[in-house]
C-alpha cells in the first residue's frame, strides 16, 4: 500500500517537474527577447539623452559665439578690403574679367577662387609694374624713348603676371589629369565588368581613389544629383578638364548610352585607347628631353668642362712663356 503511494508521489513529482521545465523552456526565449528589448530601449533613451545634451551644449556654444564681439579685422579691415575689391572690379575691363573667369574655370578652382579678388590682384599687379618701372627709369640715365619702352614693358609684365600663374596652374593640372586618367579608366572598366553600373562604379571609385580626376567626376556626380542631366554633367566635365582624352571618353560614354551598346565593351576600348595615347604622350615628352637639356649644357656644363680641361694647359703654357 505504502509502496504504491510512494511510486505515485514520485511519478507526480516527475510529471510536475517535466511540466515546469516545458513551461520554463517556452518562456525563456520570450524572456530573453523581452530583456533584450528593454536593454535596447534603455540604450536608445541614453543615446537620446546624450544627443539632447550635446545639442544643448552646441546651442550654448553658438550663442556664446554669436554674442562674442567681432574683432577689429572683421569690423573694419575686411569691409574696407571688400569695398576696395568692388571698386577695382568696376574699373577692370569686362574682357579681362571674362578671361580671368575662363582661366579659373579651366584651372578647376571655381569653387575656391574668387573672381573679384583675382581681378583686384590683376589691377594691383598692373599698377605695381607701372610704378616700379617708373621708379627704375627715374634712377637710370636713359633716353625718353627708352624710358617709355621700359615703363610699357613693366606695365605689361605686371598685367601678365596673374595670367602666367593661372596658365602654369592649368598646365600642371592637365598633366596630372592626363597621367591619372588611364588608371582611373582601368578601375572603372574592371568595376563595370564586375557587374556595377556606370554611375555606381564611378561613385565607388571616387570614394576610394583620391586624385584630380576623381574630384572632377565627383563634381559631375554632384551636378547630376542636383537635377542636371548626365549629358550636361559629362560635357561640363570635359570642358573643365580641357584635354582631348576626356573629350573622347565622354563622347563615347554618351553615344553608348544613346545607342544602347555594351558599356563594359565601350569602357574597355576607351581604356586601351587612352592607355596607348598616354604611352605616345610619354614618348613624345621623352623625345623633347635632349632639346630641353641643350641650353643648360651649353651655358653651364660645357664652360665648367672647358675650365677643368683647359685651365691646367693654360697654366703650363703661361709658365713656359714666362720662362
Amino acid at each position: 500500500m505504502y509502496i504504491y503511494l510512494i511510486v505515485a508521489a514520485v511519478c507526480i513529482t516527475i510529471w510536475v517537474a517535466i511540466m515546469l521545465g516545458v513551461v520554463y523552456l517556452r518562456q525563456t526565449p520570450q524572456a530573453n527577447v523581452r530583456r533584450r528589448m528593454l536593454a535596447l530601449i534603455k540604450q536608445a533613451e541614453d543615446e537620446r539623452a546624450k544627443a539632447s545634451a550635446l545639442k544643448k551644449k552646441n546651442e550654448q556654444a553658438e550663442e556664446v559665439v554669436v554674442h562674442k564681439t567681432p574683432s577689429f579685422f572683421q569690423r573694419v579691415i575686411k569691409p574696407a578690403l571688400l569695398a576696395v575689391e568692388e571698386k577695382i572690379l568696376m574699373l577692370t575691363p569686362s574682357a579681362i574679367t571674362k578671361m580671368l573667369e575662363n582661366k579659373i574655370f579651366y584651372a578647376g578652382k571655381q569653387n575656391s577662387w574668387n573672381l573679384r579678388r583675382l581681378s583686384a590682384i590683376w589691377a594691383l599687379t598692373t599698377a605695381a609694374g607701372f610704378f616700379i618701372s617708373l621708379f627704375a627709369t627715374t634712377r637710370l640715365e636713359l633716353f625718353p624713348t627708352q624710358k617709355i619702352m621700359a615703363i610699357l614693358f613693366g606695365t605689361i609684365a605686371g598685367a601678365y603676371l596673374p595670367f602666367f600663374v593661372l596658365n602654369r596652374q592649368i598646365s600642371k593640372r592637365k598633366k596630372f589629369l592626363r597621367r591619372q586618367l588611364p588608371e582611373f579608366l582601368d578601375l572603372l572598366c574592371v568595376s563595370v565588368q564586375a557587374g556595377l553600373s556606370f554611375d555606381g562604379a564611378v561613385a565607388k571609385i571616387v570614394k576610394r581613389y583620391r586624385s584630380h580626376i576623381s574630384e572632377e567626376f565627383k563634381h559631375a556626380q554632384d551636378e547630376i544629383k542636383f537635377g542636371m542631366t548626365k549629358q550636361y554633367a559629362l560635357t561640363q566635365l570635359a570642358k573643365r578638364c580641357d584635354i582631348e582624352e576626356i573629350y573622347l571618353f565622354t563622347t563615347s560614354v554618351l553615344q553608348a548610352e544613346k545607342l544602347g551598346t555594351s558599356m563594359a565593351q565601350t569602357l574597355t576600348l576607351q581604356a586601351d585607347n587612352i592607355r596607348e595615347r598616354h604611352r605616345q604622350y610619354v614618348k613624345t615628352e621623352a623625345m623633347k628631353a635632349p632639346v630641353k637639356i641643350l641650353f643648360p649644357m651649353v651655358f653651364f656644363i660645357f664652360p665648367s668642362i672647358f675650365v677643368v680641361l683647359l685651365f691646367p694647359a693654360l697654366i703650363s703654357i703661361m709658365k713656359t712663356l714666362g720662362k
